[in-house]
């Protein structure tokens, strides 16, 4: 069974997430934006195991402890995603948390993603989804047997990522959420970037940024 603790972290709130194993202990950390520490004190307090590091996208806030908190950890867990149409993002970490104050570290993962890859969370498989249009490299994380999610910053409680920046494409996003997120099912629950989670079927009925 996977359990899930969530640790907002940054400025802006970052939930960087821990899903383990209830009986080995056994998981991972995704997208630790920063305050690396508190993550550690988390991961001590539940005394697990971690086994990688994923990152749903580039953005300093998800991304910027990846590299410290991998030297922390025993074993120096791998750093998995997103996809390598992000690579800029990550290279640009320091620079991102520069202009917040924020301390960040540039990053060149262990693995890039790819639509229809797989990684294990916990002993459980995790389809990967290629949703671009926050970032062009964003990829999102889907179990469809224990019918769960997480998504990063494609989709939210009510709203929708940003696609205010350069490189940002609101189509590209919404393409995405209706043609690869939403089909999977009503009943699927979902993890966020910021915010509280919510489901596909609660997002389609609701939220206003999906209206036709």
């Amino acid at each position: 069974m996977l359990k899930a603790a969530i640790i907002p972290v940054t400025p802006f709130q970052q939930n960087c997430a821990l899903l383990w194993d209830e009986a080995s202990l056994r998981g991972s950390v995704i997208d630790p934006g920063g305050e690396v520490e508190r993550i550690l004190g988390a991961i001590s307090e539940l005394k697990l195991s971690i086994e990688s590091i994923l990152l749903t996208h580039g953005h300093m806030d998800h991304a910027g402890g990846a590299a410290e908190l991998k030297e922390a950890l025993p074993g120096t867990p791998p750093v998995i995603g997103p996809d390598r149409r992000d690579a800029f993002l990550l290279e640009g970490l320091e620079e991102q948390g520069s202009k917040y104050g924020l301390a960040a570290r540039n990053l060149v993962p262990d693995q890039w993603l790819a639509e229809g890859d797989t990684v294990a969370i916990g002993g459980e498989e995790f389809g990967v989804l290629h949703c671009p249009g926050h970032t062009p490299g964003h990829v999102v994380f889907v179990q469809t047997r224990l019918r769960v999610a997480v998504v990063g910053d494609v989709l939210f409680r009510g709203s929708v990522g940003r696609t205010d920046f350069p490189y940002g494409d609101q189509e590209a996003l919404l393409t995405a959420i209706h043609g690869k997120l939403l089909p999977l099912g009503d009943d699927i629950a979902f993890l966020c970037g910021h915010g509280p989670g919510s489901s596909f079927g609660q997002e389609r009925r609701s939220n206003p940024f999906l209206r036709s």
